[in-house]
């Protein structure tokens, strides 16, 4: 035997703390061991290099063995092995690294990256293992191969070993409650999360279970556009193809490789979650990149590996940390110089890129004044406008950035000429220059095209321009714009009528000599009487149209301010914004059913006193006319659309017993 003794610790009590605390799961140990193990092959690759190993290295490889009948999981490499100095120094003095000084001794002799830490990601095994043994032989000529063993406790044997193979072999006689660990299938598994990506074969069973190649990694001239879509297929199984994906591979101010996919957003994704994993030298780290990705750059997917992202022992929690922070911005200034690129030069891909992309976007103008900054001038809206614009086919885009000064490519094949036309969109500063003869410094704008297109429709009519704000986001959005464009009035095409929409000349309505009233002041009071709603502000107008039929008899407006009090209340008071009593009801007098109603009307003034059927159907069609223009504001509760229902039904029957007589 070659030494007996007690491992030199610096914590009291050190392997329970191992067994319960090193990590949050215990499955981590095969991700630090197979680690460690690719770490001795690239070792073995860098002496060899630098001249101080002249034998063969071999075809690199990790070999995983089971036996279940010993109950025991072994993880075997051929690289550069180990002394028996060297185990006393990097195993039995736990809490010093071996990478740190080997990385010293052999800098700048190589671009091969020393992925972990032996010292203490070792000791990982002790959270499954009720012993873990080591068998190994160091690459140096004549060494002598040694045996370690340890059963958990302070006490170690170290003895020679008859291994005649570089390399060396891990032993774990596992715990009876992780025996799930001789299971193949959890293996692979564990391999393929945390390994897959490793430049080194990793076997079980005599077959290699490991991708190896990482295409971050790769030079983006070497990749074509279907590796990027069967890279992000394999992260992101059964999901639809992404819009356009970015390649970064840049190595100052920070070293990072990545390629940032834009999904195409669906209703069930939460787009709270982050989805980009973050790996560090290949090894898979953590879904969770919350504390690099600035939080409006969640919806995004893919990978980010960079050795300057700084992690806790069990590389699965970040630290909020300044260098974090800042590979945060650099990446989002990254997002946003492309967004504007492709505005600029794909304006067409961009735009059919947005309805995906919009919303978090506006999330960032919101939330990050530099993001802001950089992309303010290239938010787009939907429009009513007749423009020229057509949405290319939905074709992915590859973007990368070359290693050539952050430049950016575009591979992308270009959009055919048939390219499918959509809507056409706008940003405001085109809206304002384009309306600031009819109607300078000001927004007309619709939150929900189904619901406000009687109004939209007035709008149009009149050649006045609109534009759509109707996703979630944009109620906080108009509120930005407001601060940003302070001489700008925002309207909402339901919450009063532009002039432009309306009869202007009064003067030409015949006042009624009997009643001394106009038709608009008895219209008026007829559906003051018959609805008999106090709070209820009734204007009669009559609105432009070279069609009155196809205009409707009359709208509800509710005014902006109050319309978004109403809303700020409900939002603070986490419910439902309730419809104000005290609205507008804007009667129609240019429509054939309103003037209708009012001949209608003064016939049954002149049948005489008392509420005769005319009176009773006079009244029902003012009601219903009310109804009719509420729907588009509300929806009925259960007691607002029976009786709705029976009104109606109440209506149609009068009707036809007139038409009958």
């Amino acid at each position: 035997m070659l030494e007996q003794g007690t491992i030199s610790i610096h914590t009291e009590n050190i392997f329970p703390i191992i067994k319960k605390s090193l990590y949050s799961d215990h499955q981590i140990f095969l991700r630090e061991l197979v680690s460690n193990a690719v770490d001795a092959i690239q070792k073995l690759k860098m002496v060899s290099r630098a001249g101080d190993y002249a034998g063969d290295i071999g075809e690199p490889e990790i070999e995983i063995a089971i036996d279940k009948d010993k109950k025991t999981l072994s993880i075997s490499d051929n690289g550069i092995g180990m002394t028996a100095d060297e185990v006393k120094k990097y195993i039995n003095q736990v809490a010093f690294s071996s990478a740190e000084e080997f990385i010293h001794k052999y800098e700048g002799k190589s671009d091969q990256p020393i992925i972990g830490h032996f010292g203490l990601g070792f000791y990982s095994s002790f959270m499954v293992a009720q012993k873990v043994e080591i068998d190994t032989l160091s690459y140096q000529e004549g060494a002598q191969a040694v045996h370690w063993s340890c059963d958990g406790s302070p006490a170690f044997t170290l003895e020679e070993s008859s291994r005649t193979t570089r390399g060396t072999t891990i032993i774990l006689s596992l715990q009876g409650e992780e025996e799930e660990f001789l299971e193949s299938a959890r293996i692979k598994n564990l391999v393929k999360t945390y390994c897959d990506f490793l430049p080194v074969p990793i076997k079980l069973d005599g077959e290699v279970i490991n991708k190896q190649k990482a295409p971050w990694r790769e030079s983006p001239s070497n990749l074509t556009q279907e590796d990027y879509l069967e890279f992000y297929r394999y992260l992101y199984p059964f999901q639809e193809e992404p819009l356009l994906w970015v390649h970064l591979n840049t190595d100052y101010p920070f070293i990072i490789n990545g390629i940032l996919y834009f999904p195409k957003m669906r209703p069930d994704v939460d787009v709270t979650k982050g989805q980009i994993k973050l790996f560090c030298n290949q090894v898979f780290v953590s879904d969770n990149c919350e504390e690099i990705i600035p939080q409006f750059l969640m919806p995004m997917r893919g990978v980010i590996d960079s050795t300057d992202i700084p992690l806790n022992v069990s590389r699965s929690a970040l630290q909020g940390d300044r260098t974090v922070k800042r590979i945060g911005d650099y990446i989002a200034k990254k997002v946003g110089d492309r967004l504007k690129e492709l505005f600029r030069d794909n304006r067409e891909q961009y735009i059919s890129a947005w309805k995906d992309l919009g919303t978090f976007v506006k999330f960032g103008v919101l939330n990050d004044e530099k993001f802001k900054k950089q992309i303010e001038d290239i938010i787009v809206f939907r429009t009513t406008a007749k423009l020229t614009e057509k949405v290319a086919a939905e074709t992915p885009v590859v973007e990368v950035q070359s290693s050539d000064g952050d430049a950016w490519q575009d591979v992308t094949p270009s959009p055919s000429s048939d390219s499918a036309p959509s809507a056409p969109y706008t940003t405001l500063k085109e809206y304002l220059e384009r309306n600031k003869e009819r109607n300078e410094n000001r927004v007309f704008y619709s939150t929900d095209e189904a619901t406000q297109s009687t109004y939209i429709e007035l709008y149009k009519n009149q050649g006045l321009e609109v534009l759509f704000m109707d996703s979630f986001i944009d109620t906080h959005f108009i509120n930005f714009l407001e601060r940003e464009y302070q001489d700008v009035k925002f309207t909402r095409v339901d919450s009063d009528l532009d002039n432009t929409l309306l009869e202007q000349d009064k003067d030409k309505e015949i006042v009624d000599p009997k009643t001394n009233k106009t038709r608009s002041e008895t219209i008026k009071e007829l559906f003051e009487k018959s609805l008999n709603k106090p709070k209820l502000n009734i204007r009669t107008e009559a609105l432009k149209s070279e069609d009155p039929q196809g205009t409707p008899p009359a709208i509800v407006l509710l005014p902006e301010i109050l319309r978004r009090l109403r809303e700020m209340n409900a939002m603070m008071q986490q419910g439902t914004a309730e419809f104000p009593e005290d609205h507008i009801l804007l009667v129609n007098t240019a429509h054939p059913l309103i003037q209708n109603l009012a001949n209608l009307n003064q016939g049954s003034i002149i049948q005489g006193d008392g509420e005769s059927s005319t009176d009773q159907l006079v009244n029902l069609i003012c009601q219903h006319v009310y109804d009719l223009a509420l729907m588009s504001q509300k929806g009925f509760d259960a007691e607002g659309m029976k009786s709705f229902v029976e009104r109606s039904n109440e209506v149609l029957t009068k009707l036809t017993e007139q038409a009958s007589k």
